[in-house]
């Protein structure tokens, strides 16, 4: 069995803004971004932790690491998923995110899932 098949863990990311939240006159717009994280492999595995590269409009680039997703960490069996909802602070109208999850199998195997790279825009602030 491929290893890639045993351990496999898709997330995929919706992202929206938070106009209520936001202040563009000082520079502070506030995004959402729901997250669901599924397990399509053959063994359990558990979230241990975050790494996110935040880049705004600007280039300036930030990074978060830390244990859990909002202060969960976890367990997704196969053919399960984990939905989570959290959010983040840009100073400029457009940026982006990606990065990875450090995963465990219960088999004790450690892999890092993915997060492709998707884009935080105000509404019409991309033509």
């Amino acid at each position: 069995m491929p290893e890639e098949q045993r351990y496999r863990i898709d997330v995929s990311v919706t992202p929206r803004y938070l106009a209520e939240q936001s202040e563009p006159e000082q520079n502070r717009y506030a995004f959402a971004y729901t997250v669901t994280i599924e397990n399509k492999g053959e063994v359990a595995a558990q979230l241990l932790s975050r790494h996110w590269i935040i880049t705004d409009g600007d280039g300036q680039v930030q990074e978060v690491r830390g244990a859990g997703v909002v202060g969960e960490q976890p367990l997704i069996a196969p053919g399960e998923h984990h939905v989570y909802t959290s959010g983040t602070l840009l100073p400029t109208c457009v940026g982006s995110m990606q990065g990875s999850y450090r995963m465990v199998a219960e088999d004790g195997h450690s892999f890092d899932a993915v997060i492709a790279p998707f884009r935080l825009a105000v509404p019409g602030a991309l033509h």
